[in-house]
């Protein structure tokens, strides 16, 4: 090959571009599958949060919805419901729901304030309320201002003399979509709080004789 002729060779190669958009694909290709994975990721999260925030208000609402009285069968059919609802998420397994009933404790003075009565738990996760167990309060102030975040009374729910409100915690184990190593181990938590409607018996009941396993105890 000539001199001549190996320069306009060199010179052809030079302003040759076919392939130039493979090349560019393959650099961006991690980037783009690193930003979809993300954008995955991201979008069950939130997802996750909004269904969790709903099943805390939904068996809440339902549980204050109870008339008369409430029966541990009633109990068993709120759970149930909250696990159809949240399915996709295997929140019983990854989960759990603690539902209290938050009543004044009837006493006077220093001792005055509100109490839980009872509390019922679904779910396998290892979780705790954050506000209490039964019976706390019953015997004095300590929960003078009710439950909930915070630690003022601006920032807890209280239910009225005679009545009660049916207060819910929902705590789950999030499960990543792609994978944990974007948001790492996450822990999501939710409460929700309604007032009883007519119901005047708050006491629990257990017409059914149902087993401890089947009534949620919190253990």
């Amino acid at each position: 090959m000539t001199a001549l002729a190996l320069r306009r060779f060199l010179t052809r190669l030079r302003r040759n571009d076919r392939g130039l958009a493979l090349i560019e694909f393959a650099f961006s290709l991690p980037v783009l599958v690193v930003l979809c994975m993300a954008g995955l990721e991201a979008a069950n999260l939130a997802l996750a949060h909004l269904r969790l925030s709903q099943i805390a208000m939904m068996v809440a609402d339902n549980a204050a919805r109870v008339r008369t009285s409430i029966d541990e069968a009633d109990v068993n059919e709120l759970m149930t419901g909250a696990e159809l609802s949240s399915d996709s998420l295997k929140l019983k397994a990854n989960g759990r729901i603690i539902l209290s009933d938050l009543e004044p404790n009837g006493l006077t003075g220093s001792n005055e304030g509100q109490y839980i009565r009872w509390q019922r738990c679904w779910g396998n996760g290892v979780f705790t309320s954050s506000y209490g167990v039964t019976n706390d309060g019953k015997t004095d102030g300590s929960m003078k201002d009710g439950m909930g975040p915070g630690t003022t009374a601006t920032t807890k729910v209280k239910a009225a003399s005679g009545t009660a409100v049916m207060f819910v915690e929902v705590a789950y184990n999030y499960q990543p979509l792609v994978s944990s190593a974007i948001f790492g181990t996450k822990v999501i938590r939710y409460s929700s709080a309604f007032n009883v409607r007519e119901r005047t018996d708050q006491a629990i009941k257990n017409a059914g004789n149902l087993a401890a396993s089947a009534t949620a105890l919190c253990t």
